[in-house]
């Protein structure tokens, strides 16, 4: 599975020494995060990616090129052997907290008091819990009680 951050740095990084930025280059645009929501949500072939997301086709091949390229996505035949599908590597497997963090911050901010929307549960169909990152000493962590430490020759943020 081809490794992004490997070799010499791509001039395409934003910002090629920030885990941040490398990340947002590789699936922080609306369209790719939409694409493995649904791959988590079960969607599995071109054509339930552009109906559940109502994506153009070109940009659709493009986002899916570029999630599987960077190991996001896998290519296998699907169970009839007639054609292609997508399913999640275990790399975008590791977006889901990802994608939880932003359902629940767009749950508290993105809509109106009462307004509807939908909600994440787990197999019993209790709501999954707010994220809160904690430190070692399981003390609650935000963007006052962190800061971005250089490691070796990289310079991160």
């Amino acid at each position: 599975m081809p490794r992004p951050s490997t070799g010499t740095p791509s001039p395409a990084w934003t910002d090629p020494d920030c885990p941040v930025a490398r990340t947002l280059d590789l699936v922080g645009d609306r369209w790719s995060l939409l694409i493995v929501r649904d791959a988590m949500d079960g969607a599995r072939s071109f054509t339930e990616f552009q109906q559940r997301t109502g994506i153009a086709r070109n940009i659709l091949t493009d986002r899916l090129r570029k999630l599987t390229a960077h190991g996001v996505l896998a290519q296998r035949t699907a169970p009839s052997g007639r054609r292609l599908q997508y399913v999640l590597t275990d790399v975008g497997r590791d977006l889901f907290p990802v994608l939880l963090t932003l359902r629940q911050w767009g749950e508290r901010h993105a809509f109106e008091p009462g307004e509807a929307h939908s909600v994440l549960v787990d197999r019993q169909g209790a709501r999954v819990p707010d994220i809160r990152p904690t430190g070692a000493d399981g003390a609650l962590l935000d963007a006052d009680t962190t800061h971005v430490q250089k490691t070796g020759s990289e310079r991160q943020r």
